[in-house]
Parts: C-alpha cells; structure tokens; sequence
C-alpha cells in the first residue's frame, strides 16, 4: 500500500520523510475479523438465553466489546490513510484514539451490568443448561483462536489491541466451557455467576488499560516509548548546536511520534551549514522512534526562557514587557 504520509519536498537535496514510522493494518483481515466476530456474539448470545448462564452472557459482553474494538480499529484503519487536507493537516489518525476511548468507556459500562446481575444471581442462584454453555462457548473460542493466531504478527497498535481482546475472549470462552462441564456433573450452579465476575475483571482491566493510553495521547502526552531525557541530551550533544529550549514530544496516533523544540545555533553559521545540524537532528531523532520533526532554528540573542520545557504563557508575555 501506497505511504500517504511521505512526502517528498526537494529542497537542495535535503528530503523530508514524514511519518515514516506508521505501520499500515491489514484491511482485510479487519474486515473478516467484524464478521466472525458478530458470529459468535450472535451464537453466544442465543446460547446464554438459552442456558440461563451469566457467564455465558458476560463472555458474550466480552465479546461485544471486541465487535467495537475490532469495528473501530477497521474504520481507523481506513481513516487513517486518508491523506491530511487543509482542514486536518495531521490527517485522520486520531479518529482511532477517539473511537478507542468511546470503546474503553462502553466496556466499563459492560462490566458494571455483569457486576451487578452477578451479585443478583449469588444470592439467588437459578438453574443453568450446560449443553449450551458448552456449545455456544466452544464456537466462540475455536474462532477467537483462529483470528487471533491469524493477526497475532501485525504491529499496528489498533490491531495489536484487538488480538489482545480476541485471547481474552478465547481464556473467557474456555472457562466457561470448564464451567459447564463443573455444572453438568455438580450442578453447582454458583459457579456461573462466580465466572461471571472473573470475566467481569478481565474486561475491566482491559478497559482500564485503553482508556489510559488513549487519554495520554488526547492529552498530547510523551508517548511511553520515548525517553524524554534522552532526547533532550542527544540533540544537545549534536555538534553545531548551543543549546534546545520548548521540547515538544508527542504523538499524533500510536505510532506516529513528533517532536518540536527550539535549537540555539551558532549567530555565524550559514543558512547552509544549519542544514547539516538539521539533517543531523532529524537523523539522530528517528533512532528514539520520533518521525516528524520540526525545528525552529535561532541564535543566541534570540528572546527565549532559558529551560527545555515552555513557559506558561503568562510568564512569556511577562518576559516580554521587561
């Protein structure tokens, strides 16, 4: 597939690559995946009507939330290769962080239900059809285990997040199988809402997980991957430059890392010798995963704080009056 994100400026034999680091997801085994998912949420579903089982209902819960997971991840994935335009220089990317919140919140709902329909049962257990439980349950995770064995190599965060959930579901499905096969020999029938809150916890930790890295990146934090410190200190130590001042380092989606700061340089040094302090920079920068980098170059009568970090904008305009 085409990289929509390169672009190639020529400009004196100096090349931009932007967004080098994006990893393009497989559409197609996206698309495959809604599909057999739906599935088993249908079979599930039916099964756990069927049965009177709540664990059977949660791994069907569970497995709703892989139908949003995987949904989002396929529509995001086809955003995100929508070139930027005018109105959305940074392009679409996000569109999959946003639809990843939205899918981390629903699933604390989802665990909230299962929570409370498990304690109504623990205090009256009801009667519960193993036969479905264990047939509904073993569809779902025969097929869990094929996509996710399928999609376990990409490296796209979106799809990475999704194989995860497609494991979870396929570790849910088999206990509810155990569970079934507990109570057609036992009929301890207690052990289907206690399944449930197990199931219950592993959605939300899941949940939990995305909702933080999500937030990071709306919140234009440095991504977990990249060593602030260490940046700071290489770019500083690149030969030409005096000293770096307003670090950003962000990221516009997973993956896709940018940075922008200040670099004090040298007050004699041509607009072509800089060129050089640049392409060092860019180089240096794409070893720590940062693909887009802006650089704003000054010498050292240029008004700035003195610190890595930016200034509030109170204390800039402050600095500026004196």
């Amino acid at each position: 597939m085409a990289d929509h994100h390169a672009h190639h400026h020529d400009t004196g034999g100096h090349h931009h690559h932007h967004g080098i680091l994006h990893t393009h997801a497989p559409t197609g085994k996206m698309g495959k995946a809604f599909v057999l998912t739906c599935a088993i949420l249908i079979v599930e579903l039916i099964g756990g009507w069927f049965s009177h089982s709540l664990a059977l209902m949660s791994d069907a819960g569970h497995v709703l939330t892989d139908v949003f997971a995987i949904g989002l991840s396929w529509f995001a994935i086809r955003q995100s290769v929508k070139p930027a335009d005018e109105s959305m220089t940074f392009g679409y990317a996000r569109s999959g962080i946003l639809a990843a919140l939205v899918n981390g919140l629903t699933l604390i709902v989802i665990t909230l239900w299962i929570l409370m329909e498990a304690y109504r049962r623990l205090q009256h257990p009801g009667h519960v059809h193993s036969l479905w439980m264990f047939i509904s349950a073993s569809v779902g995770l025969c097929v869990n285990l094929y996509l996710a064995l399928g999609m376990r190599h990409e490296e796209n965060l979106n799809v990475k997040s999704a194989v995860l959930h497609m494991l979870g579901d396929a570790a849910a499905s088999a206990g509810v199988i155990v569970a079934g096969i507990i109570i057609s020999f036992t009929h301890w029938y207690i052990v289907d809402p206690l399944l449930s809150i197990a199931i219950a916890v592993l959605i939300a930790f899941g949940a939990w997980r995305i909702v933080r890295q999500t937030m990071k990146i709306l919140m234009e934090g440095t991504p977990q991957t990249v060593d602030f410190r260490a940046v700071v200190d290489e770019l500083k130590a690149l030969p030409g430059i005096q000293d770096v001042h307003d670090v950003h380092v962000w990221a516009i989606t997973s993956g896709q890392n940018a940075l922008s700061c200040h670099a004090v340089l040298d007050g004699n040094m041509t607009i072509r010798d800089s060129q050089q302090v640049l392409r060092d920079a860019e180089h240096c920068l794409a070893h720590f995963g940062i693909g887009h980098v802006t650089i704003q170059i000054e010498d050292g009568s240029h008004p700035h704080e003195n610190r890595e970090l930016c200034a509030h904008k109170e204390d800039a305009l402050e600095h500026h009056h004196h």
